[in-house]
C-alpha cells in the first residue's frame, strides 16, 4: 500500500513489475486530499469514531461497575445476553436497523450511525471492563466510603483511576471498529458530505477503471490516525487486556 501510494503512476502498471519504485512522488496524496468531499468525510469519520468511543465508555463503564459490584435478579443472564449479542451476524441486522432508524428519522444522520455502532460496541465494552473492575479489590472502595466518600465518589476517586489501562484497551477496539466499518455506514449514509473515509475510498474506483495510486494514498491517509493513536497508547493495551481477563 505504501509503495504504491508513493510510486509514480507510470510505474504502477509497469511490465515487468518491480518492487521498489525508481523514485517517490506525492502526487497521489495531493490528488486524494484535493477531492471535493475529503475533509467533510474526515470530519464525519472523526465525529462518528470519537462519539462512539466516548458514549460506549461512559455507558459501558457504569454498566460494568453495576455488574461487577451489585447483585440483582438476572445478573448472570444479562452477562450471557451481552456476550450473545456479539454472535449475531451483522448482515442479519442491516434491514431491521435501517427500518428502525427510518421510523425515527435518523437515516443519513451521524447520530443514527453512532447509535447503531453502540449496539455492537457496548457488549464488548461492558464485558471487558466488568472483568477489569472485578480485579479491583472492593476493600479500596469500602475504605474510601469509610473516610467519607459516597459510592459515586469512591468510584470516581478510587476505581476510575485504576481502570485507565482497561479504558485504553477498550477505546482502541471501539475506535478501530467505528473508523473502519463500511457496510452500515454505506447503507445508512447517502449524502456524500456525510459519508466516512471508508466509503470515500470508493471514489477512486469508477467505470473507467481504478486509480490505484490515489486509492493506496487514500487508504494510507485513512489508516494513519488509528495507527498513530495505537502507537501512543500501545503500552497500556497489553496491561488492559490481561488485567481485564479475570474470572468473575
Amino acid at each position: 500500500m505504501l509503495l504504491t501510494a508513493f510510486r509514480p503512476a507510470t510505474e504502477i502498471h509497469a511490465d515487468p513489475p518491480h518492487f521498489w519504485p525508481d523514485h517517490l512522488t506525492l502526487e497521489h496524496f495531493r490528488r486524494a486530499v484535493d477531492t471535493p468531499t475529503f475533509w467533510a468525510n474526515v470530519r464525519s469519520s472523526v465525529l462518528i469514531g470519537v462519539g462512539t468511543v466516548l458514549v460506549s465508555l461512559l455507558i459501558g463503564t457504569l454498566a460494568a461497575f453495576a455488574l461487577a459490584r451489585f447483585s440483582f435478579a438476572g445478573r448472570k443472564a444479562l452477562v450471557l445476553v451481552i456476550l450473545g449479542v456479539q454472535m449475531i451476524p451483522l448482515a442479519g441486522l442491516i434491514i431491521p436497523i435501517y427500518l428502525l432508524l427510518s421510523d425515527a428519522g435518523l437515516t443519513d444522520s451521524l447520530t443514527g450511525v453512532i447509535l447503531t455502532y453502540l449496539v455492537f460496541m457496548l457488549p464488548f465494552t461492558v464485558w471487558l471492563l466488568r472483568g477489569f473492575i472485578a480485579g479491583v479489590p472492593v476493600e479500596l472502595e469500602e475504605a474510601a466510603m469509610t473516610d467519607g466518600c459516597t459510592r459515586l465518589g469512591a468510584f470516581r476517586r478510587v476505581v476510575l483511576p485504576l481502570l485507565a489501562p482497561g479504558l485504553v484497551a477498550t477505546s482502541i477496539y471501539a475506535l478501530v471498529q467505528a473508523w473502519n466499518e463500511y457496510v452500515l455506514a454505506y447503507v445508512l449514509l447517502s449524502s456524500n458530505d456525510k459519508q466516512t473515509l471508508s466509503i470515500w475510498l470508493l471514489s477512486f474506483q469508477t467505470s473507467f477503471g481504478t486509480d490505484y495510486g490515489g486509492l493506496m494514498a487514500g487508504a494510507t491517509l485513512t489508516a494513519l490516525p488509528v495507527a498513530v493513536f495505537f502507537a501512543l497508547v500501545q503500552r497500556r493495551i497489553g496491561a488492559g487486556l490481561t488485567a481485564g481477563a479475570v474470572k468473575g
